[in-house]
């Protein structure tokens, strides 16, 4: 079924206008907003619904079946971003589309031809350097949707006045990520600090019962600090696309003002 909106109105101003006939107007009508190679539909049309191309999830997909995949969605995009890709998935990547770039920490592939202009900031916060991983996954996610990134790394409660000596960072951001393992507790300790959105991520770093992330999620849901949403365990993708979203809301809000 045809649902884009905006796609219709193209079409309908090109055949008005006689750029194209009433036949390749029926034909663009077909299109149903997503490719279908077999073993997956590609929705092509997720940048105009959401801001944004589909970003692919690697884990769980050959090499060849990822590359596929990004193959086409370069077609019909300058950028786009994938995760949870092992070395050998962005080497088959890299073999069928130009412009790619690897954060192998991150396990992140991007393709950014069309660099979009950087909102203000959103600050990551890590409790410790293995958190790193989920880390580097947050700040390639939010940098290619058009973010202003910064790191505050290490600054786990353990040693709580790294933090604390960082304050004006806090201060400063828009939105904070702050991913940390074993307890948990950091993102109460920022959200007590600061008037913005806190976007906690648990990590699967830990001894044994921290459940491999199970811990320090039940700790951030349970947080005494208000201000605070909680995203799956090492989701470190999420946690910046739903940070990217209040940036943006943000962003347009100040906008608004300015032209008033």
């Amino acid at each position: 079924m045809f649902n884009n909106y905006e796609k219709l109105k193209q079409i309908i101003e090109s055949v008005e206008k006689g750029n194209i006939s009433a036949e390749e107007a029926m034909e663009n009508l077909k299109d149903p907003g997503y490719e279908d190679i077999g073993f997956a539909k590609i929705d092509h049309d997720r940048a105009r619904r959401r801001g944004f191309p589909e970003v692919v999830l690697c884990e769980g997909k050959t090499p060849e079946q990822a590359a596929k995949i990004m193959g086409k969605m370069a077609e019909k995009s300058d950028n786009f971003l994938a995760t949870r890709a092992d070395p050998e998935v962005f080497e088959a990547v890299s073999q069928q589309v130009d412009d790619v770039i690897y954060n192998e920490r991150g396990r992140v592939i991007i393709r950014e031809n069309d660099p979009l202009p950087r909102r203000g900031e959103i600050l990551l916060v890590s409790g410790g350097t293995a958190d790193e991983p989920v880390v580097e996954e947050a700040a390639e996610t939010a940098e290619i949707m058009g973010n202003a990134v910064e790191k505050l790394t290490d600054a786990g409660v353990a040693g709580v006045h790294r933090l604390l000596e960082n304050a004006e960072k806090l201060y400063r951001a828009r939105v904070i990520i702050v991913a940390a393992g074993m307890d948990g507790a950091l993102p109460s300790v920022v959200a007590g600090l600061v008037d913005c959105p806190v976007v906690a991520v648990p990590t699967s770093a830990g001894y044994g019962t921290n459940l491999e992330g199970i811990a320090p999620l039940l700790t951030m849901l349970n947080s005494c600090a208000s201000g605070i949403g909680v995203v799956n365990i090492d989701n470190g993708f999420g946690a910046a696309y739903l940070a990217s979203s209040i940036n943006k809301m943000e962003s347009l809000q100040k906008y608004e003002k300015d032209e008033k």
